[in-house]
């Protein structure tokens, strides 16, 4: 169901669309957590699972003004155009603080994910035994998935198209992070730098009217795996909200429970203290995605040392903390605004 946005509602939508993309960029952040702190992740998935049959058969007819009212176009025009903003400045931004306060950044976001853990938990005034075997299970799938060594690329279009289902799930599915996943089957260089590098050199071919990328076989190859992954990111998207709508609206405490063991399970991933094991060519060269920046390919983590560096880590840790605090109480503030 639409809801009547204020212009601020509406402004703070598209921050909180660029913090989606924001947290989507970094390997082990899912953007769905972001979703679920700031209040608005059901009604995303139920806005997605709208993209159906009669959605089609709207856009079919030229009743352009009813699908986009059907799909809350609104609502999720102003989400992706913040995405979109995020690919195109903030995720460079994350990039730089990456690489020269890689210790803080990652504080930040264990924060944050902590104090999603809490925010989550408010939905269980008691837990049952259903739940908590679905906590447990949720535990059990993060923890196994944090640890797990990446595999090597593999260009087969149909396991491409099984990457493109799985890589939106860090926007459906919360703890769930796409990208990290994509490194964990050797296809994140492949399919977020080679693909996408093979588009921006083929469009600006095509501005200069050289139509001499036909012939280029290798060219064509990413390309193909470029449409297909995009495909399958496509099929994902909508496949999981209609799947997670089900589920929300029959299973809806074991769901969350799910949720928030998963969530917990995959801190292994932003633990702060870890160093990074950056992605290297066979010359020993860094190798940079379409931003310029490093590719990371896994983490070695360890117990940090009692030092002032590890002090400030714990204060930035506070900070996500205050920060998703902050964001469940304008959450909790604007849908009391809506009723």
């Amino acid at each position: 169901m639409q809801q009547t946005r204020s212009y601020s509602d509406k402004l703070f939508l598209v921050i909180k669309g660029i913090a989606m993309g924001a947290a989507n960029k970094v390997p082990g952040v899912s953007g769905g957590v972001v979703a679920f702190v700031a209040g608005f992740y059901e009604e995303f998935i139920y806005s997605l699972q709208k993209v159906n049959k009669k959605a089609f058969k709207l856009l079919i007819s030229g009743r352009f003004k009813s699908f986009f009212q059907y799909i809350n176009g609104r609502f999720l025009g102003l989400l992706f155009f913040g995405m979109v903003v995020s690919y195109f400045s903030v995720s460079k931004i994350l990039d730089y603080f990456l690489i020269r306060y890689e210790l803080y950044v990652w504080s930040l976001f264990f924060g944050m994910i902590l104090g999603s853990i809490y925010y989550i938990n408010n939905e269980f005034k008691i837990w049952y035994l259903k739940t908590r075997i679905a906590l447990i299970i949720g535990i059990a799938l993060g923890v196994g998935i944090s640890f797990l060594n990446p595999a090597t690329e593999n260009d087969n279009l149909i396991f491409v198209f099984f990457c493109g289902i799985v890589s939106v799930s860090g926007m459906t599915l919360p703890g769930f992070s796409g990208s990290f996943i994509l490194i964990l089957f050797g296809n994140y260089v492949l399919l977020l730098v080679n693909s996408v590098n093979a588009l921006f050199d083929t469009m600006a071919d095509i501005v200069q009217l050289d139509f001499t990328f036909l012939n280029n076989t290798e060219r064509i190859r990413l390309l193909q795996v470029l449409v297909v992954f995009t495909l399958g990111s496509v099929t994902g998207l909508v496949t999981f909200s209609h799947f997670l709508t089900y589920i929300l609206k029959h299973y809806r405490k074991i769901t969350l429970a799910t949720i928030i063991g998963f969530i917990v399970g995959s801190l292994g991933v932003v633990w702060p203290w870890k160093r990074t094991i950056y992605k290297t060519s066979e010359m020993g060269e860094f190798v940079l995605d379409p931003n310029g920046s490093r590719i990371i390919e896994n983490y070695q983590r360890f117990l940090p040392e009692l030092n002032l560096e590890t002090i400030m880590a714990v204060i930035y840790i506070l900070a996500g903390i205050f920060t998703v605090l902050v964001l469940e109480w304008y959450g909790q503030k604007t849908l009391k605004t809506h009723v």
